[in-house]
């Protein structure tokens, strides 16, 4: 857990370092869409390595139809409340 903050601390002072440094207009552009794009394809790989994860997991697998049946059954109880509440302060108001 250390380390995972100790990361996050690291991220948010390279971002100041970053934003601090850039000068000129041009210069931002470029690390921003430069980071953007990095940021883009490292949520890509943490989302591979978390499939690796997962499918290497006996008991997620097992229990996969079990998993989504309940999220099923709690998303479309959270929709339905939702549409119900929403449909309540419209009539209300």
């Amino acid at each position: 857990m250390f380390i995972v903050i100790l990361f996050i601390f690291l991220g948010i002072t390279a971002g100041y370092v970053l934003r601090t440094r850039i000068k000129s207009k041009t210069a931002g552009t470029t690390v921003a869409k430069w980071s953007s794009r990095l940021t883009t394809w490292l949520i890509w790989l943490l989302l591979f390595m978390l499939g690796i994860e997962v499918g290497g997991n006996e008991q997620i697998i097992s229990a996969l139809p079990t998993l989504g049946v309940e999220a099923l059954v709690l998303s479309v109880f959270a929709t339905l409340g939702s549409c119900m509440l929403a449909w309540g302060l419209w009539r209300k108001c």
